[in-house]
């Protein structure tokens, strides 16, 4: 497949672990500088906000994989991937909302969404490795 530690790659764990360093150093940064109660304000928005800029940088990490691969059936392995993560993203999301608004179940904040995509991933990859054999280039 040729791809397994090429350039693509190389750019990819470049972008998305850079993207999730800044998300990790924002995030501490906020929780730093920020009270949960911080009054409204342009630089209390702008320090919140932070992370999630470096989430946006993330998933353009992961659309820029999509685009570079060049190779039909490993970019059709990512996509798997992501359609399982998205689907157990749904799914745990949507049941967990049923169940908040019918029991009094502890919220799930927005926050979590991302991060469950992203383990999500890491299943997708798994269940490509048992029902394709191969679990794709990252």
């Amino acid at each position: 497949m040729g791809l397994k530690g090429g350039a693509v790659q190389r750019r990819y764990f470049c972008r998305l672990f850079g993207s999730g360093g800044l998300y990790l150093a924002a995030t501490f940064a906020a929780n730093r500088l920020l009270d949960r109660d911080a009054p409204l304000s342009v630089a209390n928005v702008a320090i919140a906000l932070l992370p999630g800029l470096a989430v946006l940088g993330m998933i353009w990490a992961i659309a820029r994989l999509y685009i570079e691969i060049q190779d039909e059936y490993l970019r059709m392995l990512e996509v798997r991937k992501a359609m399982f993560a998205t689907a157990l993203t749904l799914a745990i999301c949507s049941v967990w909302g049923i169940l908040e608004m019918f029991t009094t179940v502890p919220e799930l904040p927005l926050f979590w969404v991302f991060p469950i995509w992203c383990f999500g991933l890491g299943f997708g990859g798994l269940w490509n490795k048992l029902t394709l054999g191969d679990a794709g280039c990252a």
